[in-house]
């Protein structure tokens, strides 16, 4: 897959996280789910630490898996820090929140395990050949 399409699906991610993250809470249907707010962080950053660990692969052009990770989870979790604190200063209906960040670095812990996982049975490559 083309470097730039990676990059692409990545961002787009990152976009529609952001939205959701900062639209008036409000503006968002109601359901009556204990903590889905919580199973939704983690969805996000599963998506966002996996999606942008795809294009690091590819730009990296590393043997190893490890430094792309690294780099994937460090940007989660900065980034869910950033809608945090963007929550708590630009929203008057959401707030910074512990255990969303919680949920932001549970999901990119699952994404480690994803990625660990496509490694050992080869399914990195289909996407990421150089």
């Amino acid at each position: 897959m083309p470097k730039y399409l990676l990059f692409l699906v990545a961002l787009s991610w990152t976009g529609i996280v952001t939205y959701f993250c900062l639209v008036q809470s409000n503006d968002l249907p109601v359901v009556e789910i204990p903590n889905i707010d919580k199973y939704i962080h983690t969805f996000f950053h599963l998506g966002f630490t996996f999606f942008w660990f795809l294009f690091f692969c590819k730009k990296l052009k590393s043997e190893s898996i490890f430094k792309p990770l690294l780099i994937s989870v460090l940007l989660s979790i900065g980034f869910g820090l950033t809608i945090e604190l963007a929550q708590e200063i630009f929203t008057t209906t959401r707030h910074a929140d512990i255990l969303d960040v919680t949920a932001n670095f549970v999901g990119a812990m699952l994404a480690v395990f994803v990625a660990i996982i496509c490694n050992k049975y080869n399914i990195l490559k289909i996407v990421v050949k150089n």
